[in-house]
């Protein structure tokens, strides 16, 4: 009964985290999504080590360390991810090289065909 009672618990916890994570998202300004993923990404890092520390103190329980295994996994998938998005939200940013005056891709000078 003990058992039943913890995961309804933890099934609340994740379902109500979901819900107020998507609403609390749903509402950010789209200029701070940048650094709203950077922000992220950093925290996601944690989780991550948190989760190698739990693998490797876990007992001998197969099935927690696949799950933990599983977890590792889609968390780096996460934060490689991330961190690619934002690396090319960032180059969208970053200010175009000037071409130097004259150059015009190849083309001659003469564009009149005439003379």
């Amino acid at each position: 009964m003990i058992l039943a009672s913890t995961l309804t618990t933890n099934l609340s916890i994740l379902v109500l985290a979901g819900f107020i994570g998507f609403v609390v998202i749903s509402k950010v300004p789209n200029t701070l999504h940048t650094p709203l993923m950077s922000g992220t990404n950093a925290i996601h890092g944690i989780v991550l080590l948190g989760g190698l520390l739990v693998i490797g103190l876990s007992g001998n329980d197969t099935f927690n360390k696949v799950i933990l295994v599983i977890a590792i996994a889609f968390g780096t998938i996460n934060i490689v991810g991330g961190f690619l998005v934002t690396d090319r939200m960032l180059e969208m940013f970053k200010a175009k090289p000037k071409r130097a005056k004259g150059a015009d891709d190849g083309e001659s000078s003469d564009k009149g065909g005439g003379s």
